[in-house]
């Protein structure tokens, strides 16, 4: 593979997953830790993705505020806009972290009146301009590579809640392993999430689909509906169809 090849794989990965370990894509692509290393260092510098111990995030994400920034934005705006749609008044709603989660909240009509609690801050950000909801924040100590909340104590606020809605920003999502994540803490963040509520949503653009991680969120007989940004009759997703999982 030459390395024109190699970094536009590697900046595909890191935008879509947020972040890649160095050890994974040794793996995936069958080079050495020494090419990987010298492609995200020069990738560093060239400011397209940010370089961390053990592997890469996306600038994709970091700077998800600034929407300009966001990749694939246009298909999360699409996700966003269905995900309004299942919310009512009067509803409480969890939220985990994420690009996605983000174009949500930007996405909610100015008359709803709902209570948004979430675990990440740039998603209360957003909530906090919104003129009718109610907006929880579940702190403790911030994991800066997600952007959210970790810890036991997050943990144990969110087996005292019984919400609606949760709304998961999901890393990778697969018939065979359920959703999948890269990060334990933010496992065990989601895992909380999914018990404390109601009906369980995974924001996905299709890219994600069919797609593994490390580590385990939930196996998809948890998962009430899947939204992308894609009809729902899609081929791509006939298989989650025949799963049980409603598609919107």
């Amino acid at each position: 593979m030459l390395k024109r090849e190699r970094q536009s794989f590697i900046l595909r990965q890191v935008n879509l997953h947020n972040k890649v370990l160095s050890v994974d894509l040794c793996q995936e692509m069958d080079v050495s830790e020494d090419t990987i290393r010298r492609d995200l260092n020069e990738m560093a510098k060239q400011d397209k993705l940010i370089k961390v111990h053990g592997g890469a995030l996306s600038k994709s994400f970091h700077l998800s505020i600034a929407s300009d920034h966001v990749y694939a934005l246009d298909s999360k705006k699409i996700i966003a806009m269905k995900a309004c749609r299942l919310i009512k008044d009067g509803m409480f709603v969890l939220t985990t972290g994420g690009t996605t989660i983000i174009e949500l909240a930007k996405a909610l009509p100015p008359e709803l009146s709902a209570t948004f609690i979430t675990v990440s801050l740039p998603a209360a950000y957003e909530y906090i301009h919104h003129p009718n909801i109610e907006v929880i924040f579940i702190g403790d100590r911030i994991s800066k590579n997600s952007q959210i909340s970790i810890g036991g104590g997050v943990v144990s606020k969110l087996n005292g809640i019984k919400a609606d809605l949760c709304f998961l920003g999901t890393n990778s999502i697969d018939l065979k392993h359920g959703i999948t994540d890269n990060d334990w803490e933010v496992v065990e963040v989601k895992k909380a999430m999914i018990e404390a509520s109601d009906r369980v949503i995974s924001l996905s653009i299709t890219e994600k689909l069919n797609t593994t991680q490390r580590i385990k969120v939930c196996d998809l007989s948890k998962l009430t509906t899947l939204i992308t940004e894609v009809d729902p009759q899609d081929q791509i997703l006939k298989p989650y169809r025949e799963a049980g999982i409603e598609i919107l």
